[in-house]
């Protein structure tokens, strides 16, 4: 049965808009403004080598999902264009490392601005505790009602434009003085020299989930055309959102007030915008946002052990792609991304409590080291064009060699910001995505 084309170039947009703009911009842009020392030109900056790493990324993986019939996404590229063992691979870095600890982040992040919403002692175990609670609710939610998931996921993604447009209008007329800042919590705006690199991590974190969109491919008109110009577009439209709402916080908080008070200067600017009452009510769309982008992230891993199962690539196969017909779920699939959830909950918590990663989190070195296994495709797209299947010298050339060098960029940043424990974790990434690599290989040849 033929696939039908039903998606054109707006909805290709939206997707790409939607899926970017989560929470990372939220509680991240604090962290981009302290790694530039205040700096507010170097973080325009990073925001804009994000914009620049996402577009030349997509439109090379777009000339991979022209060419395959495969849906899937990433996997599915590894899957048909390099091996079956390394697309095992990578979907063994998604399960076990990226999904989870995007899952853990923003879960806990929700239970920071819960804390802040409801004056709750805004430590990391009621943090944490609450994110658990969150992250149990959406797994249990998604699993028992995939209506109610879908429902929310809708409602969280209208609400989530709301507080960043808002801010981004209000700044640019903005005249009142930036709010005094308590000479206890003062940090001094400084020249950081080359360790402004350290912003491209949580920078990635921000743009994060662009990838997603190339699953629709098959689904769009006229893809060829459309897809280019949706990946181009889409990440401009992101940027823009993203230097809007940036500008427009500086401009009412001050670079001052953010790199000392942190994510609580979102409470500051809604007392500002809204008189006594602002503060709470910009803190419950934020929170409603980062919810939404929770329950997204978890109603994509669900799924994935059961894709992967259905592939061969997880012990016992047989047990985890059997769907339940009540949830229309595999319960085994869902029970595995809970554990695995809660596993990385406990090591995300351990993490923040011994600061060995500084301001980062375990979700950025993950998003970092999976700039490094897309370079594995980049170079495929350039081997492709030697070969003759692609033809445009632009498409086969220029835009994989930007994208390699866009995930250079977020590397060395990723390292620049803990040169110590990010290589570790990288290596671990390594390790995990070589198990699931000899797995697969074994399975095969038994």
């Amino acid at each position: 049965m033929k696939e039908e084309k039903h998606y054109g170039l707006f909805t290709a947009v939206s997707m790409i808009v939607g899926i970017c703009v989560g929470s990372g911009i939220f509680f991240k842009a604090d962290d981009i403004l302290g790694a530039t020392g205040g700096n507010v030109a170097l973080g325009i900056l990073v925001f804009c080598i994000g914009a620049f790493s996402i577009i030349f990324g997509s439109i090379t993986l777009t000339q991979l999902a022209n060419r395959t019939e495969k849906t899937g996404g990433v996997v599915a590229y590894f899957e048909e264009f390099i091996s079956d063992k390394a697309a095992s691979a990578f979907g063994w870095f998604q399960l076990f490392v990226y999904l989870p600890t995007i899952i853990v982040v923003v879960s806990w992040v929700s239970g920071i601005y819960t804390c802040m919403l409801l004056g709750l002692p805004n430590t990391l175990e009621t943090q944490t505790l609450i994110g658990t609670g969150y992250m149990a609710f959406f797994f249990l939610l998604n699993y028992f009602s995939l209506r109610l998931g879908g429902y929310f996921q809708n409602l969280a993604t209208i609400m989530k434009l709301i507080p960043l447009i808002a801010v981004a209008i209000v700044g640019i007329f903005w005249k009142e003085p930036a709010p005094i800042v308590p000479p206890e919590l003062a940090v001094p705006v400084t020249n950081v020299g080359w360790g402004w690199l350290a912003a491209l991590a949580p920078m990635a974190f921000s743009y994060d989930g662009w990838t997603i969109a190339t699953n629709i491919t098959h689904e769009v008109k006229n893809p060829k055309r459309t897809m280019p110009l949706a990946l181009t577009i889409g990440p401009l439209v992101v940027l823009a959102i993203y230097l809007t709402y940036f500008s427009g916080l500086v401009s009412i908080a001050g670079p001052e007030y953010i790199l000392a008070v942190g994510d609580e200067a979102t409470t500051t600017i809604g007392i500002s915008l809204l008189g006594e009452r602002g503060g709470s009510i910009i803190l419950s769309f934020v929170l409603i946002a980062i919810l939404g982008v929770t329950n997204g992230v978890i109603m994509g891993i669900l799924r994935l052990p059961q894709a992967l199962a259905e592939k061969n690539m997880l012990p016992n196969s047989s047990k985890v792609k059997r769907i339940d017909p009540k949830s229309q779920l595999s319960p085994a699939a869902a029970q595995i991304a809970f554990v695995v959830s809660l596993l990385w909950m406990l090591l995300h918590y351990l993490s923040q409590k011994s600061g060995i990663l500084g301001g980062g989190d375990v979700s950025e070195i993950a998003i970092v080291f999976s700039y490094m296994t897309y370079v594995i495709l980049y170079l495929k797209v350039i081997n492709m064009k030697k070969e003759g299947v692609i033809t445009s010298s632009f498409f086969g050339s220029i835009t994989p060699v930007f994208a390699i060098m866009g995930s250079a960029i977020i590397l060395i940043g990723g390292i620049v910001s803990n040169p110590t424990y990010v290589p570790i974790f990288i290596l671990f990434c390594f390790v995990v995505c070589f198990i699931g690599y000899k797995y697969y290989e074994k399975k095969v040849t038994a």
